[in-house]
């Protein structure tokens, strides 16, 4: 209850008595540093919250074989494939733990439900949906018109810890960089 407190009533603003209807939809889950959240071509079920650890979602290229990070989610952030979830069906991308980590998630069915029995619920959702395309349409904005160090920045600041936590080719390939064009990119910071 604590972290639905935390995370979704001020994303939301639901009160105390509508989260606590939530609750027994709620599970939690672990999953280990390089098992999935969900795979590509697989459709996403659930909605997750993260409570430790940090995701990438990929899309893996299988004509040039090569992995591009298009998102990280770390702590108190949602973790799903939009999309997928919502038009249920197959994902375009992988959502794998780069830590240890655990989650709380709603299955699909169960979100439906309480979108069914609550307009605060509904709300919730509409609320939601507007978050992942504001997600989505920045992230394409940042490529578009940012430099990769402003890109890197935006980075930083969205997940504090993430230089500590994730490999830089990781960082690299969510910037749409090589790792030696990262590694000048941190040291011109550093000359700053």
């Amino acid at each position: 209850m604590a972290l639905l407190n935390e995370v979704i009533a001020p994303f939301a603003g639901l009160a105390e008595d509508e989260l606590s209807v939530s609750l027994p939809l709620w599970r939690t889950r672990k999953i280990k540093k390089g098992e999935f959240y969900n795979r590509q071509n697989v459709v996403c079920k659930d909605l997750g919250i993260v409570l430790k650890g940090i995701f990438r979602i990929y899309f893996y290229d299988p004509k040039a074989d090569q992995e591009k990070n298009v998102y990280f989610f770390s702590e108190k952030q949602f973790l799903v494939s939009f999309r997928s979830f919502i038009y249920q069906y197959p994902c375009s991308y992988y959502i794998e733990a780069l830590e240890d980590s655990e989650i709380m998630y709603m299955d699909y069915h169960d979100l439906q439900k309480m979108y069914t029995a609550s307009k605060s619920w509904e709300r919730f959702g509409r609320l939601l949906a507007e978050h992942f395309f504001n997600h989505s349409q920045g992230r394409a904005e940042d490529l578009l018109f940012l430099t990769h160090e402003k890109r890197y920045l935006n980075l930083l600041e969205e997940h504090p810890n993430i230089v500590k936590r994730v490999q830089g080719y990781h960082i690299a390939s969510y910037l749409g960089v090589k790792n030696q064009s990262l590694s000048r990119i941190r040291k011109r910071l550093i000359e700053k």
